[in-house]
């Protein structure tokens, strides 16, 4: 019954993602978990090991259930990507394909919700009196209240180590993107750890009073009192953030123009695919330029081909001689032996000024890792005759309206991607994605994310993907136009140079190391006066 119970409670947090957005229910999701971990802490037999007290039992097994539901249930998009029978795969090593990314990078998520669980339960573990001590509060409060410190601080720093690597999407805070939007300015504090220390901190408030309600109903009183006024108190600081103006300069207005090619996986990386690609993307850049726009923006790959390809042969680099707007193309690059996922920021005159590499491969999909082992299992998924190489970390990318901000399809879940270049002079956002082979929930969890990332920075957003959902962002997260799913569009909007910085862009995940330092010094306090 246990076991059930945290897994419905993992999926009510699934729920909170994009496109259902059931933001609210991750208010409380993770009581459940948390109340299971807590409770019973003590009834482990003395001669029982410190290794089997806290990794061999039903507690480590209750996280890895919850950390499964809520991550495979967010994440089950990923088996989008069968059939692959258009790239030569047969049916059923694509369903095995499918399901492997789809385990492994669960799994992984699983495991950080597994790890929070066996060290919050090693520093809970710590003897406790349940008497009073000399402070001026009773033992059974303090105890929760420093319980709720450390279980905060152990979740947001393992999300920031897990965001350190190869594989990261499902933080809790995007859970209240894009609906939330009060809640969102938070971040412009120190990224996205504020809301899941918000989310983690009430949700362990209210689990806590659970578990004290029988012991004293005074504090059983304190501790739900601490959780409403937390989380009224967090929304109205966010209100007030959001309710600021922008004061940007309407004469610095960049009009872009955005073109959705809607070209299919299926056909993408094969001659109908090029000739739909060449025509599309020709014909979308002519018509904006028509419309007097500034910049004209296109998605991933929008061009299959390598760059130079590109500028010998095709009519659309004959067009931007021709018209004479600015462009920044989604096409191949190429170094060495090897080709990089790129942004080319083209002039009005042809000239190539500034080039993105794209820096967060997929794993799995654009590189395998440790692929002397993997690829023997399931070779290279990239159609690409060559790897891809990732770009270097510190680049810019120039236009002529200012330094822009870049991020390529899987770059919209690491914040500090995001973080770095804003930091190094970046004015506005430019997100380039394919998108396509997937249903609609990737493309909305994938829009969830950059809205993040226009609030983090407090910069403006243009979203260009080739089959869903295309954008523009405001610096409060606001969508101020948002393009149909699975069809070709093209559309106008306007964007501003922006030279703020908020405390995150400025000291980056400050909030993190502070808890981080605070639960360091409550364990050593506990283990003084306990």
């Amino acid at each position: 019954m246990k076991f059930l119970l945290v897994a419905l409670s993992g999926l009510l947090m699934g729920l909170t993602t994009a496109p259902f957005s059931a933001f609210y229910l991750a208010w409380f999701a993770l009581i459940p978990l948390w109340l299971l971990t807590v409770s019973d802490n003590n009834h482990y037999a003395k001669n029982k090991s410190l290794f089997r007290k806290n990794f061999i039992n039903k507690k480590t097994l209750f996280a890895f259930v919850w950390g499964f539901a809520y991550h495979g249930f967010s994440l089950f998009w990923i088996t989008g990507i069968h059939p692959m029978t258009w790239m030569g795969v047969p049916w059923i090593f694509s369903l095995l394909i499918a399901l492997f990314c789809w385990l492994f990078i669960t799994i992984w998520g699983a495991i950080l919700v597994t790890v929070w669980s066996i060290i919050f339960r090693l520093f809970i573990g710590i003897k406790e009196t349940g008497t009073k001590n000399k402070l001026w509060i009773d033992n059974n409060l303090l105890q929760a209240f420093t319980r709720v410190v450390f279980g905060v601080a152990i979740w947001c720093l393992l999300e920031l180590l897990w965001n350190q690597g190869a594989l990261w999407w499902t933080s809790l805070s995007y859970t209240q993107s894009p609906n939330n939007l009060i809640i969102l300015q938070l971040t412009k504090l120190s990224g996205y750890s504020t809301l899941t220390a918000a989310i983690v901190g009430i949700n362990g408030l209210l689990a806590e009073s659970i578990l004290i309600y029988n012991r004293n109903k005074k504090q059983y009183l304190s501790l739900i009192l601490a959780a409403l006024i937390g989380m009224i108190s967090l929304h109205l600081w966010g209100f007030y953030l959001y309710k600021q103006p922008l004061g940007d300069n309407v004469n610095k207005g960049i009009k872009v123009g955005i073109i959705q090619g809607n070209i299919p996986n299926t056909i993408k990386l094969y001659p109908e695919g090029w000739r739909k690609a060449i025509e599309g993307y020709t014909k979308g850049y002519e018509k904006l330029s028509d419309q007097k726009v500034d910049l004209i923006i296109t998605p991933e790959t929008a061009l299959p081909f390598d760059l130079d390809y590109i500028m010998r042969n095709s009519s659309f680099y004959q067009a931007i001689l021709e018209q004479q707007v600015p462009v920044i193309l989604g096409a191949f690059g190429s170094r060495n032996t090897s080709y990089t996922n790129s942004l080319f920021m083209i002039t009005k005159t042809g000239n190539i000024i500034s080039r993105f590499d794209k820096v967060k491969l997929v794993p799995l999909g654009e590189y395998i890792p440790f692929e002397t082992i993997l690829g023997k299992l399931i070779d290279r998924l990239s159609p690409l005759d060559s790897h891809l190489v990732a770009g270097k970390t510190h680049q810019k990318f120039n236009t002529p309206f200012g330094q822009a901000i870049t991020g390529i399809c899987y770059e919209s879940a690491f914040s500090e991607h995001f973080r770095r270049q804003t930091n190094a002079g970046g004015q506005f956002i430019i997100t380039a994605s394919n998108n396509a082979h997937y249903s609609e929930i990737m493309p909305a969890q994938h829009h969830a994310q950059d809205v993040i990332r226009a609030v983090e920075t407090d910069r403006w957003m243009a979203r260009a993907t080739n089959t869903g959902y295309s954008a523009i962002v405001n610096p409060k997260g606001d969508t101020l136009w948002i393009s149909e799913i699975n069809s070709y569009q093209l559309h106008q909007g306007e964007i501003y140079p922006r030279n703020t910085q908020t405390l995150y862009v400025k000291w980056g995940d400050w909030l993190t190391i502070i808890l981080s330092i605070i639960a360091g010094g409550l364990w050593l306090i506990k283990l003084i006066l306990w």
